[in-house]
């Protein structure tokens, strides 16, 4: 079969979505959110019509950062369950169609895995550079001037071996030293493990962060006029340093090809998450290039607090593109760390089904986060009402990560909104209620039955899902392009602003469609009027 005939890879042009299992259903009655609670409602998520989940980890943990602080990589913490329960979220989702991916936290442990428990114990254990250990300056002081991206220095004295450790974020969250081969080993063993499972994938958690630099350089300063705030909130001095030393290090190239190998006889893929806010669309384009790395990454540019406008998702598209023409991203707006796009945008119900409708048609793979297909709004919690380290450590400026994470809403009418019988981990806002599922459910024009519209419109072009882009324009705030693919060319153009506006199609034979997702027509004269947040699809006879 020559290259050109082959099948598409399931993950090309796929869509994600996020389940937060903390937040999603409670099948014990705890509380909080478990694997045989994902078993229950899957079948809402493949009647969106999406292609694969991504569950956010659910291994042994402290829960120090809710998972993301690993002590134990191959086992279920008992909150969520046990591998039983993880082989029936495998088995069901695939029985429905659903490809799974799991949460692969690769760059750091929790202080309570054994790994780190030994490795702390000497300086001549068998573990004993299986982490980033380093002397004190001869003041006392840390090796460098690294940050912690959850605040303050990023280096944390232990008595027992009496160095420092290496903790990109929290201090119970000790990085992993990649630079050691036998930790790239056991790490490609643990993604083994959940392959051998019956997993089809991996989303690597801050993926640009596996290696340090062997010397410990020192960070540079930041200008001011460079900080943003796309990885780190504006209050945190961690955008200060411009971070050529602590992360993005070229040795992660190599690791990353020896990961793909792992995949491949599974036909597996991985997305990875990069976190940069100064080469983040780089990174990404060098990360999936070549065909030998990971197969898709996600940066922070759609994730970021400015609105999206059309120049700026232009701009975004153009440069992707021109970094790696062979590259594909993972796009999303909402994930578990950042404010919920509704909200962060400060958008209306027709902006909100624009965005959904313009997410559908980027060109790359997309993620949905659990809830976004309902609208929901980033909850506003009391301080005592927080759990996220983050929120509390830079309160009120910063309030977290706990306003997107709270429970999903079921059923407008029974406790919770039907995710749990008892008093839940975080309170379910009263105001997300009017949003549940069963009464969207009854509901034609209620906003699930738009995602199920627009992602059903992705399906059946080809062309959106895996074809090129080309002819990028942004005028005011119309963002216009092509997609070519499968047989199909598309003209498709978008208003994103709250003013009528125009968009006129190339030279050329066009046929309208997409109307149930109120995709506007051509006039007699060829010039397509788009009210406030319409897109329009043209198809080319």
């Amino acid at each position: 079969m020559t290259a050109a005939a082959s099948p598409r890879p399931w993950w090309r042009g796929c869509t994600i979505y996020q389940i937060y299992p903390r937040s999603f259903q409670d099948a014990s009655g705890d509380g909080v959110g478990d694997l045989l609670g994902i078993v229950h409602r899957l079948p809402h998520v493949a009647a969106l019509g999406v292609d694969a989940i991504w569950v956010s980890p659910f291994f042994t943990s402290p829960m120090r950062d809710f998972g993301y602080d690993v002590a134990d990589y191959r086992n279920v913490d008992p909150m969520f369950g046990t591998l039983a329960d993880f082989d029936a979220v495998v088995a069901t989702a695939h029985a429905l169609g659903l490809k799974v991916m799991i949460d692969l936290v690769m760059s750091h442990t929790s202080d309570q895995h054994p790994w780190f428990r030994e490795s702390r114990s000497s300086r001549d254990n068998a573990r004993a550079d299986w982490y980033v250990w380093a002397d004190p300056r001869p003041d006392g002081t840390p090796p460098n001037n690294w940050l912690s991206i959850f605040g303050g220095s990023a280096w944390q004295w232990d008595s027992r071996r009496c160095q420092y450790y290496l903790h990109n974020f929290l201090t119970s969250q000790p990085d992993l030293n990649f630079h050691s081969p036998e930790v790239q080993a056991a790490l490609l063993d643990v993604a083994r493990f959940w392959l051998d499972r019956g997993v089809d994938g991996f989303r690597l958690d801050t993926i640009n962060f596996y290696f340090h630099d062997r010397a410990l350089r020192d960070n540079p300063p930041l200008p001011p006029d460079l900080r943003n705030d796309l990885t780190a909130p504006a209050v945190n001095p961690y955008n200060h340093q411009r971070h050529l030393y602590d992360k993005n290090r070229p040795e992660n190239l190599d690791f990353l090809r020896r990961l793909r190998a792992v995949m491949e006889p599974f036909g597996a893929a991985a997305v990875g998450e990069v976190g940069d806010a100064q080469r983040g669309l780089d990174i990404l384009a060098e990360y999936t290039a070549g065909g030998d790395k990971v197969q898709m990454c996600y940066a922070f540019e759609f994730l970021a607090r400015a609105p999206l406008t059309a120049a700026y998702v232009a701009g975004t598209l153009e440069r992707f593109a021109q970094a790696a023409p062979d590259g594909w991203a993972c796009w999303a707006f909402s994930n578990h760390d950042v404010a919920r796009h509704v909200s962060r945008w400060g958008l209306n119900d027709a902006a909100v089904r624009a965005h959904a409708t313009l997410l559908a048609i980027l060109r790359g793979s997309i993620c949905l986060y659990q809830g976004e297909e309902l609208g929901l709004t980033e909850a506003e919690l009391a301080f005592e009402d927080l759990r996220d380290p983050y929120g509390i450590e830079f309160w009120p400026e910063y309030r977290g990560r706990d306003g997107c994470r709270t429970p999903m809403v079921w059923q407008g009418g029974a406790l919770n909104g039907g995710f749990s019988a008892a008093r839940t981990w975080l309170p379910v806002p009263g105001e997300h209620l009017r949003h549940a599922v069963d009464l969207q459910e009854a509901d034609p024009a209620a906003m699930l039955q738009h995602y199920r519209r627009v992602l059903a419109f992705r399906r059946v072009h080809p062309a959106l899902v895996a074809g090129d882009l080309g002819g990028l324009a942004a005028k005011g705030d119309v963002l216009s392009f092509l997609r070519e693919g499968g047989g199909e060319r598309l003209f498709c153009a978008i208003n994103l602003g709250e003013e009528a506006a125009e968009a006129v199609p190339p030279p050329g034979n066009w046929g309208p469609v997409g109307a149930e997702i109120n995709g506007a027509a051509p006039g007699p004269d060829g010039v397509v009027r788009l009210g406030p947040w319409q897109p329009c699809f043209l198809v080319a006879a």
